[in-house]
């Protein structure tokens, strides 16, 4: 039984058909390389009787027309037919069912394939990021199970086989009821086929292949397909992104900031971006004298946090304002060097301010002021002509409507919500000001620091891709830290962002995880789609960490930026109490880590430092024995261990948080305590600082968590972590799902033979 061969030229179908019957279906299908078992197509009950006897008993038969989409629902199939007498008794059958509105149908006649596992496969058009691959659980449960995996086609056998990896139900995959595994390399095929087709042919809407069975080898077989098609009956270009090809240039975007801009050659913007985060001199326009207005607050900002340039303002009165003598007009400013301006009036004032500026050497403008794209249709010409006019002149654009930039390394503060973070390595790109302030918020209570933040606006001209971008080649960032809302250029914003992650982590967090409702009549593939688990699958395909919420993406950062990357999953434990590790065992065993079993060298090195009663295994129970150098040299033994890719550390502060109880208490200092509690309090910051220490020697993560972080700041033991430049984690839960993103995005990079020593 060899290969279906396309018997009808394939442009011919389109022109007149806008759903596939399943012959003509798998038809197409095979001509791009998908797999379909040999079938017959008849329109007798004689011819199907013979068909059946060509092709092997048991054999299946269906009513097969380009009007039938869901045969099952209908009761048009006919399994498990053993004779030629019950094959022509079923196609009799079938061809009476037929009804006026199926057209023109025929039996279709098939070997029956056995399997006690049923996958889909498919393609889906998504309405932002273009066409989509995807596999998961399949058959009558395929809507109900839901366990589905998407990616941006083309893919690559790399990514088809991280789509069957992500599947939840890994135990229908493996060996199942006396049947071999998933011959996971032929499901990958399979995929990387279907790909191929969703950009060959931009006239296919969708292809279902459901089920997908599996047959007792472990093989994958197509037994029904339906392929929906487009309006369109002729072949148009493609300008759809492709999932894995290099990043090239980026098409236009909309006013959300969803892809990149293509704004300016590379000089123009790298001396842009210069001056947006490295300026010499700031100018704000629009200064005010009120302390409620922006233009009040963005001045006192730059000047309250030490901005060490030239800072000038302007104002129509010329009044002092936080005693900088301002001017009515850019034009009245003494020479600069003038690199960036932070524009604070109403935008009818904007496009000679810009000319002015530009004339004076600006390279970049924030705009703060509203009345752009977000007013309405007029509101969205004065923005175009706005971004128009600053590509004429040479100007970053940045904003409109937008709250600020922040630059530690420059000390410039040119915003206006609060705070200033700490220096760091982490880069803000928002399309919310809002999470903004969020993200710098988190750094100042965690002390993990800020290299650059930027509320995007509207980002009429550079988008937060753009920013990104930048980021990933900035010497002072390590990593990304994003908030996202709407995607209107899927493309453009996909071919950011691979430019950026291969560069860096990038970490995102993404509103709006809603619906688009795509076109479900007729194909399983598209009701299992949506916009939430497309972007999940673009962020999953090309290495971005997508966190649930704020205070998980900038955690998922903050550990990016201050840990190396775990070179597997294994994980250690090391607690002062068996509780905390019997709890973070079980995060541990719900995640793609792995507790690792400890190795008897390992276990007999540990025995000489901790008393017989130590748990002797993973997690590591010091059960009290912390001596004045245990737990560095317990921490050290585990962490430099070739079987050991990361520790998590358990329990540190509780020595100085009874020392704190003690120096509170009516006793203190007598007793002897004063020596005690300086003591504990030496302890744990010994503690906090040999964790770092022993990770950098060994180049692995070692996180520190306790719930004293939050609840006790102060404590010496997380105050040491602090110090140390990292992050200290409220709880083992969020230590593990820290490291979880670690681990995800190491593992990416090394499939794709990418390094793992970031800068």
């Amino acid at each position: 039984m060899g290969p279906l061969q396309p018997t009808v030229p394939p442009r011919v179908w389109f022109a007149s058909v806008p759903i596939l019957s399943e012959h003509r279906s798998k038809l197409l299908l095979a001509d791009h390389g998908v797999p379909i078992a040999p079938e017959r197509l008849v329109t007798t009950a004689a011819d199907a009787a013979a068909a059946a006897d060509e092709l092997g008993l048991p054999a299946v038969a269906k009513l097969c027309g380009d009007a039938i989409a869901h045969k099952t629902e209908r009761g048009l199939v006919r399994l498990g037919l053993t004779s030629k007498a019950e094959v022509t008794a079923a196609a009799t059958e079938l061809l009476a069912a037929a009804t006026p509105d199926d057209g023109d149908v025929s039996v279709l006649v098939a070997p029956m394939v056995r399997g006690n596992r049923e996958l889909i496969a498919g393609v889906v058009r998504d309405r932002q990021f273009g066409p989509c691959v995807l596999v998961g659980v399949g058959g009558i449960l395929a809507e109900a199970v839901a366990d589905v995996q998407l990616r941006l086609a083309p893919i690559t056998e790399t990514c088809a086989l991280e789509m069957i990896d992500d599947l939840a139900t890994q135990t229908l995959l493996g060996p199942f009821r006396g049947e071999a595994p998933v011959d996971r390399d032929a499901l990958a095929e399979v995929l990387m086929a279907l790909g191929r087709l969703a950009i060959e042919r931009p006239d296919v809407a969708s292809v279902d292949l459901n089920p997908l069975v599996v047959d007792g080898a472990g093989r994958p077989v197509a037994v029904d397909a339906l392929v929906e098609l487009t309006e369109r009956t002729e072949m148009t270009e493609m300008t759809e992104f492709s999932g894995e090809q290099a990043h090239g240039d980026a098409a236009a975007a909309g006013s959300d900031g969803s892809g990149t801009t293509g704004w300016g050659d590379d000089a123009t913007r790298a001396a842009g971006f210069a001056a947006l985060f490295e300026p010499r001199g700031v100018i704000v326009a629009g200064a005010s004298t009120h302390p409620g207005k922006f233009g009040f607050v963005a001045l006192h900002n730059i000047l309250s946090q030490g901005f060490p340039g030239r800072v000038a303002a302007t104002n129509l009165e010329g009044a002092p304002v936080l005693g900088v003598d301002t001017v009515a007009d850019v034009a009245r400013l003494p020479d600069g060097p003038w690199d960036l301006v932070v524009v604070c009036t109403p935008a009818g004032a904007n496009p000679d301010l810009l000319r002015a500026c530009a004339a004076k050497g600006v390279k970049a403008a924030f705009i703060t002021s509203a009345g752009y794209g977000e007013a309405g249709e007029q509101g969205r010409r004065t923005e175009t002509e706005l971004v128009a006019l600053a590509r004429e002149l040479g100007v970053l654009l940045a904003g409109p409507n937008g709250q600020g930039v922040v630059s530690t390394t420059a000390k410039l503060c040119a915003q206006i919500v609060a705070p200033f973070p700490p220096e760091g390595r982490i880069g803000v790109a928002s399309q919310s000001g809002n999470f903004v302030s969020s993200f710098l918020n988190w750094s100042c209570q965690t002390g993990v620091g800020i290299s650059r933040a930027v509320s995007a606006g509207n980002a009429a001209a550079v988008t937060v891709p753009d920013y990104l971008d930048h980021y990933a080649s900035d010497p002072v960032t390590g990593v990304g830290l994003s908030y996202v809302e709407g995607v209107a250029d899927g493309p453009g914003f996909a071919r950011a962002v691979r430019g950026v992650t291969e560069r860096m982590p990038l970490v995102l967090v993404k509103g709006g995880a809603t619906s688009s409702g795509q076109r479900a009549a007729a194909s399983h593939t598209g009701s299992l789609a949506s916009d939430d688990r497309v972007f999940d699958g673009m962020c999953r395909q090309l290495g971005i960490t997508r966190a649930a919420t704020v205070e998980e993406a900038f955690e998922a950062a903050a550990t990016f930026a201050t840990q190396p990357l775990p070179r597997g999953p294994r994980t250690a434990v090391v607690t002062t109490a068996g509780g905390w590790g019997v709890v973070t065992a079980d995060a541990i065993a719900s995640s793609s880590l792995e507790l690792a079993t400890l190795p008897d060298d390992l276990r007999d090195a540990i025995d000489e430092k901790l008393p017989p009663r130590w748990s002797r295994n993973n997690p590591i129970d010091l059960a009290g024995g912390e001596t004045r150098d245990t737990i560095p040299e317990v921490l050290d033994l585990v962490t430099g261990h070739p079987e050991i890719d990361a520790v998590v550390y358990l329990g540190l502060g509780i020595q100085a948080n009874q020392g704190r109880m003690e120096r509170e208490g009516p006793f203190y200092p007598d007793h002897g305590l004063d020596r005690i509690v300086a003591y504990h309090e030496r302890q744990d910051r010994r503690f906090a600082e040999a964790a770092a220490e022993v990770s950098v020697r060994h180049g692995k993560p070692v996180l520190v968590a306790t719930e004293l972080a939050v609840a006790d700041p102060s404590n010496p033991g997380p105050a040491a972590v602090r110090a140390s430049g990292r992050l200290c984690y409220a709880s083992a839960n969020r230590a593990v799902t820290a490291l979880e993103h670690l681990w995800h995005h190491a593992r990416w990079r090394l499939r794709r033979g990418l390094t793992l020593d970031l800068p």
